[in-house]
């Protein structure tokens, strides 16, 4: 996979050069590179943005330099291994940290590891001018991402965020390649239940012991116990999740354990917690 990242802050995106990301990049899984939006500017003060038309506080990011950086990148495709060689534009998807995007999510990280080619637009002060977004969504997928509702003071965070999310599911990227199965939000056996506690050695910590079904060696009971437990924390940390819970991937302990923890069944197949009794 490729990722190009242009920020006014190369040196914001350092840790991408370790940990799981680096490693990648150093094995040649992840070709990444981060580009300089200062680059592409023509005056001697390197300037990248201007006031809001309309008026308002901030400053906007212009679109003279956000142009002429993604026209570079994009060309930059041609002739890159796996384009077909037949020198044709390999495009990439477009994704732009904000606030006002759609939340990010693991079903979307899966989403974004199938493609070959991502290029992040982190903004900076009150975003970049709308018509860069509306320019190349007529000829890329644009992804607008939120990773959470709050405003930070540019995207280059979230794009660290969204860079580990993707990368830890390329093929080769974790040591083990189950390792993401049971990853809080992952898709299938799980139901969206954030993961539960993990625990190692020694057995006894501060005269704390493990579950002893963890050193039962039965593996079913330790499933059941795994799953229990990730229904638990959902409950307490999550009820929403629950809420959105489709009846139809639960057994029936699954129930049992939610009617212990005080949901119930409600009309049109999803779950709830009863109100207070009002008295008539």
């Amino acid at each position: 996979m490729r990722l190009d990242v242009v920020t006014i802050f190369p040196e914001y995106l350092e840790p991408l050069n370790v940990s799981l990301v680096g490693k990648a990049r150093a094995r040649g899984q992840l070709d990444v590179r981060v580009h300089d939006l200062r680059a592409w500017t023509h005056d001697r003060h390197n300037t990248v943005d201007d006031t809001p038309y309309g008026g308002g506080p901030g400053m906007v990011m212009k679109p003279e330099p956000w142009g002429e950086a993604l026209d570079e990148i994009i060309e930059s495709g041609v002739g890159e291994p796996g384009d077909g060689g037949d020198g044709a534009v390999k495009l990439p998807a477009l994704v732009v940290p904000t606030p006002s995007g759609r939340p990010f999510t693991q079903a979307l990280a899966v989403e974004l590891a199938e493609r070959p080619w991502l290029v992040f637009a982190p903004a900076r002060y009150e975003g970049i001018d709308r018509r860069v977004i509306d320019e190349y969504a007529e000829r890329l997928d644009v992804y607008e991402i939120s990773i959470g509702d709050y405003v930070l003071a540019g995207g280059e965070a979230a794009v660290l965020v969204i860079t580990e999310a993707v990368a830890r599911l390329l093929p080769g990227v974790l040591g083990n390649a189950e390792s993401h199965r049971d990853d809080s939000f992952a898709p299938g056996a799980m139901a969206d239940l954030l993961e539960g506690p993990v625990y190692t050695k020694p057995p006894q910590w501060r005269d704390r012991g493990i579950p002893e079904v963890l050193l039962s060696g039965h593996h079913g009971k330790i499933a059941r116990w795994r799953r229990d437990e990730a229904f638990r924390r959902t409950s307490h940390n999550r009820p929403d999740l629950i809420e959105r819970c489709d009846p139809a991937v639960l057994d029936k302990y699954d129930r049992e354990l939610l009617a212990e923890l005080g949901w119930e069944e409600l009309p049109g197949g999803r779950f709830g917690r009863p109100g207070p009794a009002v008295e008539e």
